[in-house]
C-alpha cells in the first residue's frame, strides 16, 4: 500500500508539472523553481509534512520535497542558532542532497561528454 500511495502522490506532482509545460508558456526552469517555492511555503506552515507522512518518497523525493526540507532546516536552524539559522539551516539540512547532485552531475559530465546545441 505504501508503494501505491507514493506512486499516486509522486505521479500527481508529475502530472501537474507536465500540464504546466503543455498548457502554459512557463519554461521548465520556472516550473521547477515554482515547485521548490511551493514546497518551502507548504513546509513552513506544516502542511507538506503531513503529505510526506502519508506518501513517503512520493512526496519527499520531488522538488517540492526539497523545498519542504529547506523550510524544515531553517526552522531547526533558527531554534538552534537564532537569526544566523535563517542562512545556515536550510543548507545544513539539504547538504547531502546538494552534495550528491554536484558529484553525480560531475560524473555524468565525465561519462557522457556533453555538447553544445
Amino acid at each position: 500500500m505504501d508503494y501505491l500511495k507514493a506512486f499516486l502522490v509522486g505521479g500527481a506532482l508529475c502530472i501537474i508539472g507536465q500540464l504546466l509545460i503543455d498548457k502554459t508558456k512557463l519554461t521548465p526552469a520556472r516550473i521547477l523553481v515554482s515547485y521548490v517555492v511551493i514546497g518551502v511555503l507548504l513546509g513552513a506552515v506544516g502542511v507538506y509534512q503531513k503529505l510526506i507522512d502519508f506518501a513517503g518518497a512520493g512526496a519527499s523525493v520531488p522538488l517540492t520535497g526539497f523545498g519542504s526540507l529547506l523550510a524544515k532546516g531553517v526552522k531547526e536552524g533558527v531554534q538552534e542558532k537564532g537569526f544566523l539559522g535563517i542562512f545556515t539551516g536550510g543548507l545544513s539540512a539539504a547538504a547531502g542532497g546538494i552534495g550528491a547532485a554536484i558529484v553525480f552531475g560531475w560524473l555524468a559530465g565525465l561519462i557522457f561528454k556533453p555538447k553544445d546545441k
